[in-house]
């Protein structure tokens, strides 16, 4: 996991951390008493799973791992868990915080095969630890407090298949049907982010092809063959739209974009570009070379970047 992923992500622990402390010490606290009382320690639990926010079960275990009680959930009892151990799930293999209280790491969980946390509060008797109650969640029932993750534009540059970069050097390029028509590929591509809406695409330049996202209709891409790049009829099957402002690319720059991107793919005949993608809002270039090593950058840096240096450190 990236470090600005990570970040996102323990702040929604925090928060969610912050919520099940407290009813959770108060729930041990209650638990105590009763510990060797299966039925009372249901009864407990069942009337304060409410007071947990967003919890799937409670139940308690001792310090072995076993389940002392049924499975309390909001819509009753599951005496099918009693005397289940729980001794090698992941949480029981975590250390316990001094406070008693543990937040787990997230684990795919048995029942749903679901992503899901635990948080477990230590129960004592003064001094004596008894066993511990536990909260089970599932990630789909947690709110999402923090800040939407956004993509770094950090220049990111990732290994691909270790085949395809050990033949190399005993492959060619070969002309695809869009290298034949490159320029008149480019100048549709071009005309279809600047006037028509196109906010992504994806160039495969080795199979003439192209995936794109219109601004019209988002949630669903629209793949163009070569008879459809080399045709500027093909304007005319999407409506004009205005360039968007808030664009993070603007759109004096798709041009020389897509020239860069036609030169990477003629320089050379053994390191050359396989497939591109561009975003206009999040500003992003993606490159795929014939060794596959993939590039991921921001389109100034990509602009600012000559032929010599994309040969030599692709090489």
């Amino acid at each position: 996991m990236t470090p600005a992923l990570k970040e996102i992500v323990q702040k929604q622990r925090m928060a969610l951390e912050a919520t099940l402390t407290e009813p959770l010490a108060m729930l041990a606290s209650a638990c105590a008493p009763h510990w060797s009382d299966r039925e009372a320690l249901d009864d407990i639990l069942m009337q304060h799973i409410s007071d947990v926010p967003n919890c799937t079960f409670l139940y308690a275990l001792n310090t072995q791992g076993m389940q002392i009680t049924d499975n309390i959930s909001h819509g009753g009892l599951l005496p099918e868990h009693f005397g289940r151990d729980r001794s090698q799930r992941p949480y029981m293999k975590e250390a316990v915080p001094a406070n008693g209280f543990l937040l787990s790491e997230a684990y795919i969980s048995l029942r749903v095969q679901r992503p899901s946390l635990t948080a477990l509060q230590l129960v004592k008797n003064y001094d004596a630890v008894l066993g511990f109650v536990g909260a089970d969640f599932d990630l789909r029932n947690l709110p999402v407090t923090a800040d939407l993750y956004e993509e770094s534009t950090q220049w990111l540059q990732i290994k691909g298949d270790a085949a395809i970069r050990g033949t190399l050097f005993q492959q060619t390029r070969v002309d695809s049907l869009l290298d034949k028509d490159i320029d008149q590929g480019m100048s549709i591509l071009r005309e279809l982010i600047q006037a028509h809406g196109m906010f992504q695409c994806v160039l495969h330049f080795s199979s003439s092809r192209a995936t794109i996202w219109l601004m019209d209709d988002p949630y669903r891409y629209r793949i163009l063959q070569h008879e459809d790049l080399s045709d500027p009829d093909i304007c005319l099957a999407y409506p004009v739209r205005p360039y968007p402002e808030d664009a993070s690319i603007p759109k004096n720059a798709i041009r020389p974009i897509l020239e860069n991107l036609k030169e990477l793919r003629f320089t050379d005949e053994t390191i050359y570009l396989r497939s591109a993608s561009i975003n206009i809002f999040n500003g992003m270039i993606s490159l795929t070379f014939s060794c596959d090593g993939s590039h991921y950058m921001s389109y100034q840096e990509f602009i600012d970047k000559n032929i010599g240096f994309w040969i030599g450190s692709t090489g």
